[in-house]
């Protein structure tokens, strides 16, 4: 495993976060075993938010029953939108889903904090300073952005630094091998991929700021349960919000462009899509999902692949 310091977080972080946003944690089911064989992995960075329904409850039991609060970096993200839509950025909410979440989670400090969407028509200075007041009182480490553009992240900490205030030092906007051709869930989610994000790609590349990316398989795009020769069934494979966001001719030729670059190397295809991510000049971290353990492995594998050049574009299109 490959571990990155990430400012104001007081532990090594995993170059990948576990991530839970699927069924069996969203049903609130036990997975103490999968969470134990993740952890003696080494991925100790876990990904969940507070609208992942049971997620954190089962995240939290897991930690009091194993007493291991200590070795994981826990990453939960607060203010999304109501699911009317209603948008939740605000003092109140942040601090009431906080409170919902130190409780499920059991504990009394969050790692990584993230504004699961943003509204931008609260002032950010606004944002900058409730965020800070949650961070001197101890109850969060490190704080930023999920689904924000890097242009409001960059005004947020203009404004930190012209108060000599806590700026944000981690962003989990979508990025991978697939270009997010449309939002998936609504709300506003933000992407990082793709030919028309390149200004956004050197933002970051200056910056050097952590990318927590989501959906780094492209919400199972390239899962390799679909094929590239199968797209006419795209709906057996993926949901309607893997379809949404990156259903189009262009990512399943990518798709098949990593199915024949797996088999050259001798790689599943989502070894090769993550050895994408982990092979870019950014500093990029990856959420995985999964329910079985030995695919996590294979993922970890994945940070020892080593693309070329040419195979980095090739994938991409280019």
């Amino acid at each position: 495993m490959i571990y990155k310091d990430i400012k104001f977080v007081n532990k090594p972080v995993s170059n990948i976060f576990f991530g839970t946003a699927t069924p069996t944690f969203l049903a609130g089911e036990e997975q103490n075993e999968l969470l134990d064989a993740v952890l003696e992995m080494g991925v100790n960075a876990i990904d969940t938010a507070r609208v992942y329904q049971g997620s954190e409850e089962v995240i939290g039991k897991w930690l009091a029953s194993r007493g291991c609060r200590d070795k994981v970096v826990l990453l939960s993200k607060c203010a999304h939108p109501s699911p009317l839509g209603v948008k939740r950025v605000s003092e109140k909410a942040i601090r009431s889903d906080f409170e919902t979440s130190s409780r499920n989670l059991q504990t009394d400090y969050i790692d990584i904090y993230l504004l699961h969407r943003d509204n931008p028509k609260v002032p950010v200075g606004d944002i900058v300073e409730w965020l800070n007041a949650m961070h001197a009182e101890g109850k969060i480490g490190a704080f930023g952005g999920s689904n924000w553009t890097h242009e409001r992240i960059q005004e947020a900490n203009e404004y930190a630094y012209a108060h000599n205030l806590q700026p944000f030092t981690v962003s989990s906007p979508y990025f991978g091998l697939a270009d997010q051709i449309c939002d998936p869930w609504g709300g506003g989610c933000i992407s990082v991929a793709g030919p028309s994000n390149g200004p956004a790609r050197d933002w970051y590349r200056k910056a050097d700021m952590p990318i927590i990316a989501y959906s780094s398989l492209a919400n199972g795009l390239f899962s390799g349960r679909m094929k590239s020769d199968d797209t006419a069934n795209v709906s057996k494979y993926l949901n309607k919000y893997s379809i949404k966001g990156y259903g189009c001719p262009e990512n399943y030729e990518r798709l098949r462009r990593c199915e024949e670059v797996a088999a050259k190397k001798g790689y599943t295809v989502p070894q090769i899509a993550m050895a994408w991510i982990y092979n870019q000049d950014l500093n990029v971290f990856a959420i995985v999902g999964t329910t079985n353990a030995d695919r996590m492995r294979q993922n970890i594998e994945a940070l020892d692949i080593k693309l070329t050049k040419e195979e980095i574009q090739y994938l991409d299109l280019q």
